[in-house]
């Protein structure tokens, strides 16, 4: 390993050498070359998120196509409320992963499950009209979402299966629509299959280090897999985490 020399305590330097600044100003040596970053590997937290996605949309699911009673609806949000947590925890896991696309897309779903628990939970009064407003802004963030989630194609086909979902439960509790309340739990079903396969599939590949179904990875998804060390560790420099600023 390469050190840095530093000058000895009261040795003057040459005439001419001295910086123009002010007295007593200190200056450290180059450091980069005693600098190490170190990483912890973690086992991958999105099977948990997707599977936690899939039971939950599940119970909400039934719960709008008219499988469960009205007045199931506490239980119903009982069910859903370990998402949160779940969630959150897959979320806290994908930052130290360096993953913020995953990291913000299982946080913003645990806050979305909580939200429901707790309006369910307590019957707020209008709270269908107001978890309404809340679907539809959260189709916003989905479609911005989508936009860059491409390359990772099992987040990216989770999130476009989704957002029919957030319309149609959008609208019909703005609307109060029976049809419309049919339709998102039917469209719920549906998201539930494609991110149990998600899930399904991502444990595969971990177990056996290898692609066994086919996920669709593309671009900086597939390199990161498929790639080398250095392509792991490449602009690690400029990472959160790492630089002086986020």
């Amino acid at each position: 390993m390469s050190t840095a020399s530093v000058p000895a305590a009261g040795a003057e330097d040459a005439p001419g050498d001295q910086p123009d600044t002010s007295p007593g100003r200190r200056f450290e040596p180059d450091l980069r070359s005693m600098t190490r970053i170190n990483l912890r590997p973690i086992a991958s937290p999105m099977p948990l998120g997707f599977f936690t996605v899939a039971i939950a949309s599940v119970m909400t699911g039934c719960l709008q196509l008219g499988l469960f009673d009205t007045e199931a609806r506490k239980a119903v949000a009982l069910c859903v409320l370990p998402a949160f947590a779940l969630q959150f925890l897959v979320s806290i896991l994908a930052f130290g992963a360096r993953d913020v696309i995953a990291a913000t897309l299982m946080g913003t779903f645990a806050g979305s499950w909580l939200a429901y628990a707790l309006v369910m939970l307590t019957g707020a009064p209008d709270g269908l009209r107001v978890l309404g407003v809340f679907n539809l802004a959260f189709l916003c963030f989905g479609a911005l979402m989508a936009a860059v989630t491409r390359p990772k194609r099992a987040l990216w086909f989770v999130l476009v299966v989704s957002m029919p979902r957030w319309a149609a439960t959008g609208l019909s509790g703005l609307t109060g629509a029976e049809w419309l309340t049919r339709t998102s739990g039917a469209l719920g079903l549906v998201v539930a299959l494609v991110a149990m396969y998600a899930a399904f599939a991502l444990m595969l590949e971990d177990m056996r280090s290898e692609e066994v179904l086919p996920i669709g990875r593309s671009g900086p998804a597939h390199a990161a897999v498929e790639g080398d060390l250095a392509v792991q560790l490449r602009n690690l420099e400029r990472q959160a985490g790492v630089r002086r600023t986020l």
